[in-house]
């Protein structure tokens, strides 16, 4: 297959799962990327993100997957071949559950390319009973500038059909509150959600989380993070200086 995005996404999917990241193990994580304004790829179900072959993607129609988030409740049978039906290719390899999530990033939110991973460093954090207030603000203009001024949290909730709900209800809450999408969704006791309008975004993004989560843990040995003010996170995002440089760092290549 020679299609740019799609070989973007390959690499992408590769480069997250790359062992020395420590972003994620065995088949945990999916990514995806947006075809056109009605489809999208998604990663298939169960497969390492490492060594991912180019077979092991399936495209999926948005609007089918949006409809499956809000329609009526089904069990897991019933879902799978929800899922199964939402295929371009109805011999494609069955996508991941997490497609749900991937369709409201895409489909809401207007992202291009969508890493989902569960990093050590970062998961540190979200497992925790602080994970709030430790994500509640910036520590440094990179968190910032990079992850957007307003990250989205969003409570534990079984993956699938129910997390998607749960996105969606804070997703929505979201965009009414701020009028813009999120460039990460931090899942408690589960992972983080990566949009970006390019493939290298999506890599910066995961990198500068979790970097961040790093951070963030080592505050707490001294007295805990001491949050930029919001004139001074804002500041950082609307400089436009600081502006042409994470424009840069995201370009595609």
């Amino acid at each position: 297959m020679s299609d740019p995005i799609f070989d973007e996404l390959l690499a992408l999917t590769r480069h997250l799962g790359e062992p020395e990241r420590n972003y994620v193990i065995l088949g945990e994580g999916n990514t995806s990327a947006r075809i056109d304004a009605e489809t999208y790829w998604i990663k298939a179900s169960g497969l390492p993100l490492e060594n991912i072959a180019p077979d092991g993607f399936t495209a999926v129609r948005t609007q089918a997957i949006l409809d499956l988030i809000d329609g009526p409740d089904l069990d897991d049978a019933a879902i799978k071949a929800a899922l199964a039906a939402a295929k371009v290719n109805p011999a494609g390899r069955h996508p991941s559950i997490e497609t749900l999530v991937h369709a409201l990033a895409i489909g809401l939110c207007g992202a291009h390319f969508v890493g989902h991973t569960h990093p050590t460093a970062l998961n540190a954090i979200l497992c925790s009973r602080g994970a709030r207030e430790a994500l509640s603000g910036h520590i440094y203009p990179e968190t910032a500038l990079y992850l957007g001024e307003h990250p989205l949290i969003v409570p534990y909730a079984d993956p699938g059909v129910a997390l998607a709900r749960a996105v969606k209800t804070e997703l929505v809450a979201h965009l009414d509150r701020y009028g813009v999408p999120p460039r990460v969704i931090y899942l408690l006791n589960h992972g983080l959600f990566a949009l970006g309008a390019t493939a290298t975004e999506v890599r910066n993004i995961t990198a500068i989380a979790v970097k961040a989560g790093s951070v963030l843990t080592g505050t707490y040995a001294l007295g805990g993070p001491a949050f930029m003010t919001a004139d001074q996170v804002d500041r950082i995002c609307t400089r436009p200086d600081e502006v042409v440089r994470r424009l840069a760092a995201n370009a595609q290549g």
